[in-house]
């Protein structure tokens, strides 16, 4: 049996859908923390639409482990860049 519900995944897909698309609207103010944010979401959300595709039997999306460690890398590189950014930040480097 499943934890999840159809009706709540669908409200988390559809709360999802809206911080991603925040993250777009909102690209200029912080690009890589928008994109991660956008990349995060997505993950999420393809995680939320497998999970119920599955709990109503439909067939499963081509790729969504593709898709997810794709997005997920690209989200995990911008806080890796960013964290490197920080500690020059705390150290005193601002050259790069």
């Amino acid at each position: 049996m499943s934890r999840f519900d159809i009706e709540t995944l669908k409200k988390i897909r559809d709360d999802l859908q809206e911080i991603h698309s925040t993250a777009i609207s909102n690209y200029h103010d912080y690009p890589e923390l928008m994109d991660t944010i956008d990349h995060l979401a997505r993950v999420a959300n393809m995680f939320a639409n497998d999970k119920i595709e599955s709990l109503e039997n439909n067939n499963l999306r081509a790729d969504p482990q593709g898709y997810i460690v794709s997005k997920l890398s690209s989200a995990s590189s911008h806080m890796k860049n960013y964290k490197k950014g920080n500690d020059k930040r705390k150290e005193g480097h601002y050259d790069d």
